[in-house]
C-alpha cells in the first residue's frame, strides 16, 4: 500500500475529482466515450493491435483506461493477454475504484476482475487475463527504472496547468525514450509546452480534434528508425 493515496470528492455522488489536483479524472460529459476518443481512436486503436502489444500510461486513476483498452483488445479478437503498465503517484483506494467505475456498466466484467486484484496488490499481480502492473510513485523517478517500450502511450495525468510535473521536459523525454520506434503517444491536452516537449522527446506531434467541450487534443508518433 502505498503511504501517499488519492484525495477525493465525489461530484453526484458518482464522479472522483482529485482535490490534490482539483480536477476530474474522467470526463464529466462521457469518460468512457472520452477514453475511445482520445486513446483508442489517439492511438489508432484497435486498428495496430497484435501479439505482444504493449501499451503505457501515465496516470493509472480509476483504471478506466485499462478497462477500456482490455474490452477493446478481447474483442478484437487477440487471445494472448494484452501487455499494459501504468504509473501512479497518488493510488486510490479498492472501494472508491469500485464506485466510480460503477459508473460504467458496459466495463462491469472488466471492472469487477481489476477491483478484486488491486484490493489484493495493488500493482495488480494477480489480475488474471492481462499482463498488468501498476508502478506506485512518482513517474519521474519510477519510468527511468523500466526497460519496456511501449508500442502506444496513453497520457492521462492531471490538467497540465495544475500538475504541470507530470508533463515536464525530462519525463516527456522518458516516455519517448521507452517508445519503440514507429509507436506513437495521445493525450486529451494540447497544451502548448505539453506538445513542445513532445516534440523535443523525439516524436512527430499533431493536433487534432478533442472529445466534447475539449477543441483540441495532441496525437504523437515516434518515426521509424
Amino acid at each position: 500500500m502505498s503511504d501517499q493515496h488519492a484525495d477525493l470528492d465525489w461530484r453526484d455522488n458518482a464522479i472522483p475529482v482529485s482535490t490534490r489536483f482539483d480536477d476530474p479524472y474522467f470526463s464529466l460529459d462521457n469518460g468512457l466515450a472520452e477514453t475511445r476518443h482520445v486513446f483508442l481512436d489517439g492511438n489508432q486503436l484497435p486498428t495496430r493491435f497484435a501479439p505482444g502489444f504493449h501499451i503505457a500510461e501515465l496516470g493509472f486513476g480509476t483504471g478506466l483506461n485499462l478497462l477500456t483498452a482490455w474490452k477493446a483488445w478481447h474483442e478484437s479478437g487477440q487471445t494472448a493477454p494484452l501487455s499494459f503498465t501504468t504509473f501512479e503517484a497518488f493510488p486510490m483506494s479498492a472501494d472508491e475504484m469500485q464506485k466510480a467505475l460503477a459508473a460504467f456498466p458496459e466495463l462491469s466484467e472488466y471492472a469487477t476482475r481489476l477491483v478484486t486484484a488491486y484490493a489484493e496488490d495493488q500493482t495488480l499481480t494477480t489480475l488474471d487475463g492481462i499482463h498488468a502492473h501498476v508502478v506506485i510513485g512518482d513517474a519521474r523517478q519510477t519510468l527511468t527504472a523500466q526497460s519496456f517500450e511501449a508500442d502506444a502511450w496513453f497520457l492521462d495525468g492531471f490538467s497540465p496547468a495544475k500538475n504541470p510535473q507530470l508533463w515536464d521536459t525530462d519525463l516527456m523525454a522518458q516516455v519517448g525514450a521507452h517508445t519503440k520506434s514507429g509507436g506513437t503517444a495521445a493525450t486529451y491536452t494540447a497544451a502548448g509546452f505539453v506538445r513542445r516537449n513532445l516534440e523535443a522527446a523525439g516524436f512527430t506531434v499533431t493536433r487534432t480534434p478533442g472529445f466534447g467541450r475539449k477543441r483540441h487534443m495532441t496525437q504523437c508518433e515516434k518515426p521509424a528508425a
